[in-house]
C-alpha cells in the first residue's frame, strides 16, 4: 500500500458486486439452515427463504449464472444497477444472524465470524452507495462516477475500481473504529478484512492499492495551470494549534461532549495518574494517592473501634486452595492471573495471583479457630489484588490491579454476622457521602449478582449523571457457612459439646472510589475536590506583582502570604502558598483550578493595606472578599459549606434521575434518558437475563447506540412503594408475582 495514488488500471477482470452478493447469499443460506435446524417458527423460516431467493436472483442478474455454494463468483455480465438493494438485503440478513447468535450466546468464534461478514457487507454497501448502511432505511442509489474526475471515472468503470472503493470504505471503517477506541478484537477483524481486500485488488490490477488522487505506478504528471487551480481548492484543515501565549496544559474537551476523553485528560492533566506500559495498570501519583490515604485513615480508625485488627497474607494462592470453593472460583476463573515460570523453568504447579483472599486466609482460620473462645475473629488487610479484566480497562473504574481493603470475619452465630454486614455497609456509605460528597443507594444484590459463594451481598450504588450509569461503590457480603464447610472452620459449642461451622462475612472498598469522585464532581475546567479528601484545601496566590512593584513591597507581600499560610495551618487547614516567581498569577489560577483545590486565596498590595483577602470557590466559581481578622474561623467554615454544597448538588442529580416505573415501555424510555429505574421484579434469574437482553441495542446494527442493556443494581433497602396484588413483574410476559422493587440501569 502506498499513500496518495489512484488505483492502477486493472490487469484482469474481477467479480465486482458479485463478491458482495456471493457473501450475502452464503450468509442468508447459513441463517436459513440455522432456523430449520432449530425448528424455528414457519413464518420466520419463510421470510428468511424469501430473502435467500431474492439474493440468488440478484446474483444471477449480476453474473449471468446461478449461485452455487463454495464457488467463486463469475464475472458480471453487465453492471448491476440494483446492487444497492442486494447489499441492503444482505446486510439486514447478516445482522439478523448476528443478533440471533448473540441472543443464543453462541460460541465467540462463531459470533466473530458472523460480525466479520457483517462488517464486510457494510463496507461493500458504503462502497456501492456512498453512504453508511442503517437498519430499516431504503437503500441509497448506487453512486455514479463524477464526470469532472475523468481519470478516476475511467478507472472506476473497471473491476479494479470497484475493489478500490471497497478498500477505501474498509479503510474508513478501520480509522473510525480506532478513533472510537473500539475493542482490539473488533479492530483486528476490520484490519484483517482490509488486508484481504488489498490483496484482491493487487491480484486484479497487478499493482498495490493507493488512495484516489495520488500516483499510480509512479509519479503522475502535473496538470497544466495547476497553480491557478490550486487557488480555488480549499486547503486541508490543519490541526488546531494553540494561539500565541497559550499552552495545552488545560482541558481540551468538554465533559458533556466526550466523557471518555474528558476523563482521560482530567486524570493526566490534574496529575492524578500516569499511564503504564502494561494494559490495565496505572501509576497513582501523589495527588490521587492522598485521596486514598484519606479514605484509608477514616475507615481504618472506624473498623478498629469495632475490634477489627490489620494483618497481611501472601499475594500468591495455590491452585488447590483456589479451587476448594467451586462456585467462588467459577466466577473469578476468567480473571485469575497465573504464574507458570521461574526464570526459564516451568513451575511444578501454577500459582495464582490473588483476585480476592478468601481462599488464602481461610485455611489459616481453620487452624486458629478451635473453641468458641477463639471467636469472633475480625481481620482486615490493606493490599492489592489482580483481576485480569478482558473488557476495556478504565483508570480507577476497571483496572487489572487495584488497591483495596478486605475484611474477613468469623462469628459463632448468624445474628452477630448479620449485624456486622450492615454496620460495615453504613461505614462505606459514610466514606462516599461524608468524605467524597457522593450520594449512594444501599441495597441487597439479586441472586444473580451476589458474590460468588456467598449467601447474600449488600452494596452501595453511586450514579454518574454524565454517563447515565450506576457504579458499584463497595460491598459487604454474608458468606453464611459455605466457606467454613469447604475449609472445615469449626468450633466446639460450649452448650452441646458438638462441632459447629462458623458464620463468616467479607467486605471491601477499592480505589474505584477515586474514579467515582472524579466522574461525579469534575467539570470542564478539571477536577473539583471535596475539601475533606483534598490534600491541599487552600492555595494562596500573591497577586498584583508588576514590574513597577518595588522589591521591598514584593517581599512584604510574600511575607504576608506566609503569615496567612501559618495561621491557616494552625487552624488545621491543609494549605499551600504558591510563591513561585517563574509563573504568573493567571497561570497559577488555571493550574490549581485544574487540580481541583477547593479554595483559592488571593492577596495583593491593596488587600494588605485593607487587611483583607479574596477567596474563589472551586465548586461554583464564587468570589468573596473577607476580612483578615476572621481568617481562622471563616476559611474552615467555608470549607464545610463547600463540602455540603457539593453533596447537595450530586444528591439532586441522582434524585432527578431515579425513576419508578411499572411499564416496560416507560422503563426503556427512561433508560434512554440516562436514568436508573426502580421497578417491580420477581427475582428470577432468567427474567433478569431477558430484561438485560430486551433493553440492549446492537451497536453492530445501530452505530453509536449504547449496546449495554440494563442490569439489576440492587434491591433498595428503602423501597419506593409497597408491592401490591395488581403489580406485575417489569419483564414483558412474566407471570411470576413481583416480590420487591429492584433498581435497574446501565452500569460500569
Amino acid at each position: 500500500w502506498k499513500p496518495g495514488a489512484a488505483p492502477a488500471p486493472p490487469a484482469t477482470p474481477a467479480g465486482g458486486s458479485a463478491d458482495a452478493l456471493n457473501l450475502a447469499t452464503a450468509a442468508q443460506g447459513d441463517l436459513v439452515r440455522k432456523l430449520k435446524t432449530e425448528k424455528a417458527a414457519k413464518p420466520e423460516i419463510d421470510e428468511a427463504v424469501k430473502k435467500l431467493l431474492a439474493l440468488k436472483a440478484e446474483y444471477k442478474a449480476a453474473t449471468g449464472s446461478d449461485w452455487k455454494p463454495g464457488a467463486a463468483p463469475s464475472s458480471p455480465a453487465a453492471p448491476a444497477g440494483g446492487s444497492g438493494d442486494a447489499l441492503n438485503l444482505a446486510t439486514a440478513a447478516q445482522g439478523d444472524l448476528v443478533r440471533k447468535l448473540k441472543t443464543e450466546k453462541a460460541a465467540k468464534p462463531e459470533i466473530d465470524e458472523a460480525v466479520k461478514k457483517l462488517l464486510a457487507l457494510k463496507a461493500e454497501y458504503k462502497a456501492a452507495t456512498g453512504s453508511d448502511w442503517k437498519p430499516g432505511a431504503a437503500p441509497a442509489q448506487v453512486k455514479q462516477p463524477s464526470p469532472k474526475k475523468e481519470v478516476v471515472a475511467v478507472q472506476k468503470d473497471g473491476p479494479g475500481g470497484e475493489l478500490s472503493a471497497k478498500v477505501a470504505a474498509q479503510g474508513d471503517l478501520v480509522r473510525q473504529l480506532k478513533t472510537d477506541k473500539k475493542p482490539k478484537e473488533e479492530i483486528d477483524m476490520a484490519v484483517k478484512q482490509l488486508l484481504v481486500l488489498k490483496t484482491e485488488f493487487k491480484a486484479a490490477t497487478g499493482s498495490d492499492w493507493q488512495p484516489a488522487g495520488g500516483p499510480a505506478g509512479g509519479p503522475a504528471k502535473k496538470p497544466e495551470k495547476q497553480k491557478k487551480a490550486a487557488k480555488e481548492v480549499k486547503p486541508k484543515e490543519k490541526p488546531k494549534v494553540p494561539e500565541a501565549g497559550m499552552t495545552r496544559l488545560g482541558m481540551e474537551v468538554a465533559k458533556e461532549e466526550n466523557l471518555a476523553d474528558w476523563y482521560s485528560q482530567v486524570l493526566t492533566k490534574a496529575e492524578m495518574l500516569e499511564y503504564y506500559d502494561v494494559s490495565g495498570c496505572y501509576i497513582l501519583r501523589p495527588w490521587s494517592y492522598s485521596i486514598w490515604e484519606s479514605i484509608k485513615d477514616f475507615f481504618d480508625a472506624e473498623i478498629k473501634k469495632l475490634g477489627v485488627t490489620n494483618c497481611y497474607f501472601p499475594i500468591f494462592v495455590s491452585q488447590a486452595a483456589l479451587e476448594r470453593e467451586k462456585d467462588h472460583i467459577a466466577d473469578f476463573a476468567p480473571e485469575v492471573a497465573w504464574v507458570t515460570k521461574s526464570g526459564d523453568s516451568d513451575l511444578a504447579e501454577p500459582i495464582a495471583i490473588r483476585p480476592t483472599s478468601e481462599t488464602v486466609m481461610y485455611p489459616a482460620y481453620a487452624k486458629w479457630i478451635q473453641s468458641y473462645r477463639d471467636l469472633p475473629i475480625k481481620l482486615n488487610q490493606w493490599n492489592n489484588v489482580v483481576r485480569w479484566e478482558f473488557k476495556h480497562p478504565q483508570p480507577f473504574l476497571r483496572t487489572r490491579e487495584f488497591l483495596w481493603q478486605e475484611g474477613h470475619t468469623a462469628f459463632a452465630t448468624f445474628p452477630e454476622a448479620k449485624e456486622e454486614v450492615m454496620v460495615i455497609l453504613d461505614l462505606y456509605r459514610r466514606v462516599y457521602e461524608e468524605l467524597l460528597a457522593v450520594p449512594v443507594i444501599r441495597g441487597k444484590k439479586t441472586e444473580k449478582e451476589k458474590f460468588a459463594g456467598g449467601d447474600y451481598t449488600t452494596t452501595t450504588e453511586a450514579y454518574i449523571s454524565a454517563a447515565g450509569r450506576a457504579i458499584q461503590g463497595a460491598t459487604s457480603h454474608h458468606l453464611g457457612q459455605n466457606f467454613s464447610k469447604m475449609f472445615d472452620i469449626t468450633f466446639e459449642n460450649p452448650e452441646t459439646g458438638e462441632k459447629e461451622f462458623v458464620w463468616q462475612n467479607s467486605w471491601g472498598i477499592t480505589t474505584r472510589t477515586i474514579g467515582v469522585l472524579v466522574m461525579v464532581h469534575g467539570d470542564n475546567n478539571g477536577l473539583v475536590l471535596p475539601p475533606r479528601v483534598a490534600c491541599v484545601q487552600v492555595v494562596i496566590v500573591p497577586c498584583g506583582i508588576t514590574n513597577s512593584l518595588k522589591d521591598e513591597d514584593r517581599m512584604a507581600l510574600y511575607k504576608e502570604c506566609e503569615l496567612y499560610e501559618k495561621e491557616l495551618k494552625d487552624a488545621g487547614v491543609r494549605v499551600k502558598a504558591d510563591l513561585r516567581e517563574n509563573y504568573s498569577p493567571g497561570w497559577k489560577f488555571n493550574h490549581w483550578e485544574l487540580k481541583g483545590v477547593p479554595i483559592r486565596l488571593e492577596v495583593g498590595p491593596r488587600d494588605m493595606k485593607a487587611s483583607q483577602y479574596v477567596v474563589v470557590r472551586r465548586d461554583n466559581g464564587e468570589k468573596l472578599t473577607m476580612k483578615k481578622t476572621g481568617l481562622k474561623d471563616d476559611i474552615p467554615a467555608l470549607l464545610e459549606t463547600i463540602q455540603s454544597a457539593m453533596f447537595a448538588k450530586a444528591k439532586a442529580e441522582m434524585t432527578d434521575n431515579v425513576k419508578v416505573v411499572t411499564k416496560f415501555e416507560d422503563f426503556l424510555a427512561h433508560l434512554e434518558n440516562k436514568c436508573l429505574l426502580q421497578a417491580p421484579f420477581c427475582g428470577v434469574e432468567d427474567c433478569e437475563d431477558q430484561i438485560k437482553e430486551l433493553s440492549k441495542k446492537d451497536s453492530d446494527l445501530e452505530p453509536g447506540a449504547p449496546s449495554m442493556g440494563a442490569k439489576s443494581l440492587c434491591i433498595p433497602f428503602t423501597q419506593p412503594a409497597q408491592v401490591v396484588d395488581k403489580d406485575k413483574c417489569i419483564r414483558p410476559g412474566c407471570t411470576n408475582k413481583p416480590l420487591f422493587y429492584t433498581m435497574f440501569g446501565r452500569s460500569y
